[in-house]
């Protein structure tokens, strides 16, 4: 006869016994205000390109970047976070069309703006490599390495332009030194003080970026990692995590989520401040590709890595299948 019912202490399993009776005593939950939808527009297409590597994700026209946001807001997803596509021939070693304020990603937001309001939170990414006809994320030198402080200039410049298109919250993320301070007083000395900053601080040199550089049509050759993160390490971190908040930063940022969840969990442990995560285009390509192959449970995978990512620490996680998993939240 088994005595295990007999031990005086308390029986895990007990609370294992119903979906009712694990949803009750669940530590960590999913809510569609969690959820940020990362969102592409091109410039010059007359519909919808669906990204290969990224099945199920599209390069938006401006009217299907319209009804994604749209879609979003109505699930209940906090944010959108938007890329600009622009035609090759618009790309230089500036990236001028970053900071052309009508450029596509300035078009972009404004349209999202005048189709949402304040119902979704307006995000752009700040930062060159999208725009640039060598790939960077910033300004190269005569010897072609990227220049911090010529970029630091642009950056300026995008800050105000995309402020100006209507975005509440921009995101430096080229990962140069001194960013957040030199984008928080562009915002302030324009006028933009209501402008929030997220900053990706801790932001990774990592493989699983591939399928992103589709998505915005990358010229990169080579790699950045003379200025993003090295896989690792992970003390550093905390030091882009001081330098960060001590410049201005209104929210921080782990980038990618799943291969880095103990650099997330230390962030969002050291700081008082919303932290967020980027379920990136590798990580969605895997779950999408074994799902497409019969090896996993799409939707059981999907959530959960977004739970191991809130459960890390994020209070806010960017992934493409966030207007999906708050319809079904």
């Amino acid at each position: 006869m088994s005595t295990y019912g007999s031990f005086p202490g308390s029986r895990p399993r007990r609370l294992r016994t119903t979906p009712t009776m694990r949803r009750m005593v669940a530590e960590t939950r999913l809510h569609p205000a969690d959820l940020v939808l990362p969102a592409f527009v091109r410039e010059g297409i007359g519909e919808p390109v669906e990204i290969a590597s990224m099945p199920g994700v599209f390069q938006h026209t401006r009217d299907s970047l319209k009804k994604a946001a749209v879609e979003a807001a109505a699930a209940g997803v906090s944010g959108i976070m938007l890329f600009g596509v622009p035609e090759e021939a618009k790309k230089d070693g500036l990236g001028t069309a970053g900071t052309d304020p009508d450029g596509i990603l300035q078009v972009a937001l404004r349209d999202v703006r005048a189709e949402v309001g304040d119902d979704l939170i307006v995000m752009s990414d700040l930062c060159l490599d999208e725009f640039t006809d060598h790939g960077h994320c910033g300004v190269l030198d005569e010897q072609g390495r990227v220049d911090n402080d010529a970029t630091l200039e642009r950056y300026a410049e995008m800050a105000q332009v995309q402020a100006d298109a209507g975005a509440h919250v921009v995101g430096p993320s080229g990962m140069m030194d001194g960013q957040i301070g030199v984008v928080r007083d562009a915002l302030d000395q324009t006028g933009h003080e209501d402008v929030a900053v997220l900053a990706y601080t801790a932001k990774y040199s990592s493989a699983f970026y591939g399928p992103f550089r589709e998505a915005v049509g990358s010229s990169l050759k080579g790699d950045r990692k003379t200025y993003q993160q090295d896989p690792a390490n992970s003390r550093e971190s905390l030091r882009e995590l001081a330098l960060d908040l001590e410049e201005g930063a209104d929210m921080v940022m782990v980038k990618p989520a799943g291969p880095y969840l103990d650099i997330l969990a230390k962030v969002a442990d050291a700081v008082d401040v919303p932290v967020a995560a980027y379920q990136i285009s590798g990580e969605y390509a895997m779950i999408q590709a074994a799902a497409e192959r019969g090896w996993i449970d799409r939707d059981k995978a999907i959530m959960e890595s977004l739970l191991g990512i809130k459960r890390a620490g994020a209070r806010m996680i960017l992934t493409y299948w966030a207007t999906e998993v708050a319809r079904g939240l």
